[in-house]
């Protein structure tokens, strides 16, 4: 459904352009999108040996050419800014490190994570012909304030709710008037395909339920509230926008 990058290779003369080159023959396949993992910024090299940033000049061909065959681009950039905190008990995600320490990012292991986020916003500004989607609400759930600022300086931006519903559901209040805000903006998203965990995410944008579990307690060791979304809205986040988005989706399978 989406096409991904295969970095190896950056550095070489003419790799943007092949790469340019071979995402237009994607989409003449039947891709419709293009999808960006996290190990851009993180882990990903050029033939140097140096790390790629997010912004790197040599990948404009292939954001430049998804703006021309009008795809979006679903990009996946850092991890929870938790990661990259201390490891200690004011940790949030103190329990999911000492469950899964390979995810814990010590000083010098990889680039701090506002280097690897900024680099991403300066991405989305270099290409405002390109339709972006920052996945996990581009690890901004935490401060929606400044995820609203980046949304109205940047038309071109959306974002997707994958694996972020714990942040939404501990601020019921202001996450409701930030979601009916930038309703256009927003794209429901599951980060894997565990169809017991959708009913969390149904109660927590439909209900006005109040202090109920969430489906990972390593996650988030809060309650969560319902927002109790307008429908309009509802069906804006669940599917409307992607229809936009996406000129590809079937839209006969919406109502």
């Amino acid at each position: 459904f989406f096409a991904n990058v295969n970095f190896q290779g950056v550095g070489e003369v003419g790799w943007g352009e092949e790469a340019a080159a071979q995402l237009e023959q994607d989409v003449r396949n039947g891709a419709a999108g293009l999808k960006i993992f996290k190990n851009l910024g993180l882990s990903a090299r050029d033939t140097d040996g140096n790390r790629i940033s997010v912004d790197d000049s040599r990948l404009d061909p292939i954001w430049a050419k998804a703006g021309e065959l009008g795809i979006p681009v679903l990009i996946h950039s850092a991890d929870p800014a938790e990661f990259w905190q201390p490891y200690d008990r004011f940790n949030e995600r103190w329990l999911e490190l000492t469950l899964r320490p390979q995810r814990i990012q010590p000083p010098g292991r990889s680039a701090p994570f506002e280097q690897i986020i900024g680099e991403q916003h300066n991405l989305f500004r270099s290409h405002p012909n390109t339709n972006f989607i920052a996945a996990h609400l581009g690890w901004l759930g935490h401060d929606l304030q400044r995820l609203g600022a980046l949304l109205d300086e940047m038309p071109n931006v959306n974002v997707g709710l994958g694996a972020v519903i714990y942040e939404l559901g501990r601020q019921p209040r202001f996450a409701r008037e930030w979601l009916i805000e930038y309703q256009d903006r927003v794209l429901m998203g599951k980060d894997s395909y565990n169809q017991e965990e959708f009913h969390t995410y149904f109660r927590v944008f439909e209900t006005a339920d109040d202090y109920f579990d969430y489906y990972r307690r390593y996650h988030a060791f809060w309650q969560m509230y319902g927002l109790d979304l307008p429908d309009e809205v509802l069906r804006k986040i669940y599917y409307e926008n992607a229809l936009d988005l996406v000129p590809e989706i079937d839209r006969s399978l919406f109502p």
